[in-house]
């Protein structure tokens, strides 16, 4: 047995925004935190505090988070019992609001996920992605009351961070490989509709690269669809299974060996290999990447290809009880360094 859960709202368009005060009334019992970044709060965090402000009652209350560690999502949950709050509001990337999403878990309140940039498939999933004892894990946590996604902020932010949402979401190509193959090897849990509606986001994404990288209104919409209902299918399926498998897992090894690279930079190389071990379309997933604009050899990120060599050898270590394509002995050097080259995600 498994639990869904979905948001209640989800609200996608130009100044979104002002529907903020309207999703905080149908739940807001008495105080409410905003908490944004060093930089988001003053590209959104500062608005939406005054938006609450003038249309409810109640104290609001604002809380800068520096990053996405454990120690960070303690420190929020004191905040939150000190001042008493009732209801909090993530504003800020994938970063505040995994801290959010965890924080007001433990507090036992809801949130509202108010994403500044289209990052990740973290705005509207139940997982937080959070760093403990120096290696990054996933909490299961809840998914937000609401979702409301102003296309006219997250335009402003860096291309580069909407290309990485872009990899986020085609990863679930082979994600959803390997639930499947956990199923018919394991007999794990595998729900079909959950998976279809994974692999529809990263098959959107991949037919209209054309119109992704363009970066309009239009194109700023779609991925956020293709995001959210990524999340969603983690809702559904009550596990990260339909969004993330072997891709995820080297991005993760290759985090342990360096900070170059956004997550789903590295999800997307990872996504081109996996796919090659599939004996799936991993010529297509490199196309609509690098029509995108996102890396698809490492060296475009700064990553010696060594680096990429040895997260393949050891990434299947990462969730021992998470089967995939890897197996559980892994790759050898010598088939991981013939994989990156045949792909050419080392050069």
């Amino acid at each position: 047995m498994h639990v869904m859960e979905l948001p209640r709202e989800v609200i996608v368009g130009t100044d979104a925004i002002h529907h903020v005060p309207e999703a905080c009334r149908e739940i807001a019992r008495g105080n409410i935190l905003v908490v944004s970044g060093p930089h988001t709060i003053e590209i959104a965090g500062k608005r939406v505090a005054n938006l609450i402000k003038s249309s409810l009652n109640g104290r609001v209350y604002t809380e800068i988070v520096q990053s996405s560690t454990i120690e960070e999502v303690k420190r929020v949950v004191e905040v939150m019992k000190r001042k008493n709050i009732k209801l909090a509001l993530a504003v800020g990337g994938g970063k505040v609001i995994d801290v959010v999403k965890l924080a007001s878990t433990k507090s036992g309140i809801d949130f509202i996920s108010v994403p500044t940039s289209a990052s990740n498939d973290g705005i509207a999933s139940p997982f937080a992605s959070i760093l403990k004892d120096g290696r990054r894990r996933s909490f299961k946590a809840q998914m937000p009351y609401a979702v409301i996604a102003d296309v006219s902020i997250i335009s402003k932010a860096p291309y580069r961070l909407f290309a990485s949402g872009c990899a986020d979401v085609i990863s679930n190509y082979t994600a959803v490989r390997d639930w499947k193959l956990a199923y018919m090897l394991r007999n794990e849990y595998y729900g079909e509709y959950a998976a279809m509606l994974a692999e529809l986001s990263a098959e959107i994404v991949m037919r209209n690269a054309e119109l992704l990288r363009q970066y309009n209104e239009l194109s700023i919409r779609t991925l956020l669809e293709a995001l959210i209902s990524s999340g969603v299918s983690m809702g559904i399926a009550g596990s990260s299974r339909p969004a993330s498998g072997s891709e995820h897992l080297f991005a993760k090894a290759l985090e342990m060996m360096t900070d170059k690279g956004l997550h789903g930079e590295l999800c997307g190389l990872g996504t081109i290999m996996m796919a090659c071990l599939h004996n799936a379309d991993w010529k297509r997933v490199k196309r609509a990447l690098a029509t995108i604009g996102c890396p698809t050899v490492c060296t475009e990120l700064g990553i010696p290809p060594e680096y990429v060599i040895k997260a393949l050898t050891i990434c299947h270590k990462i969730r021992p009880n998470r089967y995939t394509i890897l197996g559980e002995k892994g790759l050898t050097w010598e088939a991981a360094e013939r994989l990156a080259k045949m792909t050419g995600v080392i050069p």
